[in-house]
This record gives structure tokens, C-alpha cells and sequence, in this order.
């Protein structure tokens, strides 16, 4: 390969990459011209493909890749099979599938033990009331009129975080209130809507066998997560008798 031209400042450096195949005592370092099109789109591509391989935490033979890559673009006799690679492929998945489980069991469970320790502190509390399923809440203002029932719908505005402060979601930053069906929501809110009334605000300490539970909701709410929301019950649209 051909050796780079002479260039001074940043310039040369951005024009010019060592590349390192191999490994130990045999290392072969061979310096890399970026100076045409077709080397600097080859460079990018590589740059962009390992950049992704690296946020999936592979790990890559380079040398053995570059070699793969070599006799895929020359038309070469592959070194493998194509059914080797299949079962190599399937191999890797099936180790990532239960790396990703065993991750997601141990967050499962760090979440449960801190949710549960949390809720065992605001219990001491005294203005933390527990109901028979386990739901936490206080009474922030207590409204009037009559609490909803099952069967009814109701117009909230509401702030839920996890237990370290994280808001997830939130209608008073969006500036709009959110109407729906009391039979529509996880249990905790179905259970602790119905305590409320119009104008009151509460707070709920939602365990996971109350909310979204081992499965978790998005990419913010992860399994068994103990959930903390401000409600304000601004409305209860009744249920229309047939």
C-alpha cells in the first residue's frame, strides 16, 4: 500500500490512520492513505459498522473480519461454510438472548429489593396510608363530592417518577390534562383513583404487582420498578346507564 503524502498540522493526521490487525508478538501495523474518495467512503463505512458493533458490546477478530470481508468483495472460495456461519451466528444470539435475560433478572430483582425497602421506610410515616393490596398514598388535599367508581372515566393531571427521582412521564409539562376509563389504567391507579375526589390531589407509592410488573413499560420503566406519581383529580365522568 502506497505510502501517504507529506501534510503538516491536522491535516495529515486526519488524512492518514494506522490500522492494526492481529494481536501479540505478530502484530502488523501498515499505515492507511485516506487520500482518494473510494478510501475515505471505505474508511467511513468501516468506522460507522464497528462504531455499532461496539454500542452492541461484540467482539470482533479484526484480522479475522478484514479476511472475511476481503474474500466476500474479490469473489475468493469462503474459508467457511455457509452452514458454519449459520451455526456460529446462532451460536452468538443465543449466548446475547441469555446475557440480555440473566442482565434483566438481576435488574428485576435489584428493583424489587430497593422498592420494597423504599415503601418500608414511608410506612414509619405517619401521613402514609397502606391499603389491603399494598398500595401507598397520601392525601395531599382531599376534594369533595363522590369518588369515582370502576365503571367511570376520569380527567387527571398527574407527574410519575421512579423511586431515584427519574420522571417518566408527566401531563402538568405537557399542559393538558388526560381523560380515560378507570378499567383502562394499571391497578394501583384503578384502586387509588377511587379514593379520590374531585379536587383532590394524592400521592401514590405503586409496588409492581400494582403496576407494570417483571415486564416493565418502555425504555424508562424496567421490571419490577416501584412507581411514585402526584395525582390531581380534575373530573369523574360517570358511567351511562343503558
Amino acid at each position: 500500500m502506497s505510502t501517504p503524502k507529506t501534510r503538516t498540522g491536522l491535516t495529515a493526521v486526519a488524512l492518514s490512520v494506522t490500522l492494526v490487525l492481529g494481536c501479540g508478538a505478530n502484530t502488523e501495523e501498515e499505515a492507511v492513505s485516506l487520500e482518494s474518495t473510494d478510501a475515505r467512503l471505505s474508511y467511513g463505512i468501516g468506522l460507522r459498522m464497528g462504531e455499532r458493533m461496539a454500542a452492541d458490546a461484540m467482539t470482533i477478530d479484526v484480522a479475522a473480519y478484514a479476511a472475511g470481508l476481503e474474500d466476500a468483495m474479490t469473489g475468493a472460495e469462503p474459508q467457511l461454510t455457509t452452514e458454519e456461519i449459520d451455526a456460529e451466528m446462532t451460536a452468538f444470539q443465543e449466548r446475547r438472548q441469555a446475557e440480555a435475560e440473566a442482565e434483566r433478572t438481576a435488574l428485576a430483582q435489584s428493583n424489587l429489593e430497593a422498592g420494597r425497602a423504599h415503601m418500608e421506610e414511608l410506612s414509619a410515616r405517619g401521613e402514609v396510608q397502606t391499603t389491603e393490596s399494598g398500595l401507598q398514598y397520601i392525601v395531599v388535599e382531599a376534594g369533595e363530592g363522590d369518588n369515582p367508581v370502576a365503571a367511570d372515566s376520569v380527567e387527571v393531571h398527574y407527574e410519575g417518577r421512579l423511586i431515584d427521582g427519574t420522571v417518566f412521564d408527566s401531563s402538568f409539562e405537557r399542559g393538558q390534562t388526560v381523560t380515560f376509563g378507570l378499567t383502562q389504567v394499571i391497578p394501583g391507579w384503578t384502586e387509588g383513583l377511587q379514593l379520590m375526589k374531585p379536587g383532590a390531589k394524592f400521592k401514590f407509592i405503586i409496588p409492581p404487582e400494582l403496576g407494570y410488573g417483571e415486564g416493565g413499560a418502555g425504555q424508562m420503566i424496567g421490571p419490577n420498578a416501584t412507581l411514585l406519581f402526584d395525582v390531581e383529580l380534575i373530573a369523574v365522568v360517570p358511567r351511562e346507564d343503558s
